[in-house]
C-alpha cells in the first residue's frame, strides 16, 4: 500500500479538500486497493472538527464529498508511515521539516510541484477569503493531484509487480 498524506495548517480547508479530491482520483483509476490517502494539520487549531463548510460546498460542487472528513494534527508515526508527504505552502512544508526525523525528510514536498498547469509554488489559504478562494484552491489542487496520481500509480504498479 502507498500512503499519500496532504497537510496544511489546520487540515478544515486545503489538505482534508486534496484528500477528497485524490481519494476521488485513486477510485475513479481503480486503484484503492493499491493507495492509501489522509490529510493533517502542522497546528492543532481545529482537531476533532470537519472540514469548513465553505470547502464542503465547493467541493460538492465539483463532486467531491468531504462531509466524513475530520481534521486531525500530523502525528510522528505519520513520516514513517506516508510515502509522499505534500504541503500546501512554504510555512506549512518548514513545519514539517522541523518536525520529521530527517531518515523521513525526502518524502516531503509542495503539492504544486506536481502542477501541470499553474505557475505558483503554493496552494494559497482561502480561509480568511471568500468563495472564489475556494474555487481557485480546487483548480490548483485538482491539477497537481492529477500528477501526483501519475507518479503514485508508477510506484503502486512497481511494488505490485516486486
Amino acid at each position: 500500500m502507498h500512503k499519500v498524506l496532504f497537510v496544511c495548517t489546520g487540515n478544515i480547508c486545503r489538505s482534508p479538500t486534496a484528500q477528497g479530491v485524490f481519494q476521488h482520483f485513486v477510485d475513479e483509476a481503480g486503484l484503492s486497493d493499491a493507495i492509501a490517502v489522509d490529510s493533517a494539520a502542522t497546528h492543532h487549531f481545529h482537531v476533532g472538527e470537519a472540514p469548513d463548510a465553505r470547502a464542503q460546498a465547493a467541493a460538492r460542487k465539483r463532486g467531491y464529498d468531504l462531509s466524513e472528513l475530520v481534521a486531525r494534527q500530523i502525528r510522528t508515526e505519520d513520516f514513517r508511515e506516508a510515502d509522499l508527504i505534500l504541503a500546501m505552502d512554504w510555512e506549512n512544508l518548514s513545519a514539517l521539516q522541523q518536525q520529521c526525523p530527517k531518515v523521513y525528510q525526502h518524502k516531503l514536498m509542495l503539492l504544486m510541484r506536481f502542477s501541470n498547469e499553474f505557475e505558483e509554488a503554493t496552494v494559497p489559504d482561502p480561509y480568511y477569503g471568500g468563495p472564489e478562494g475556494f474555487s481557485k484552491v480546487l483548480d490548483y489542487i485538482e491539477d497537481s493531484c492529477q500528477g501526483v496520481l501519475e507518479l503514485v500509480r508508477k510506484r503502486a504498479l512497481q511494488y505490485q509487480a516486486a
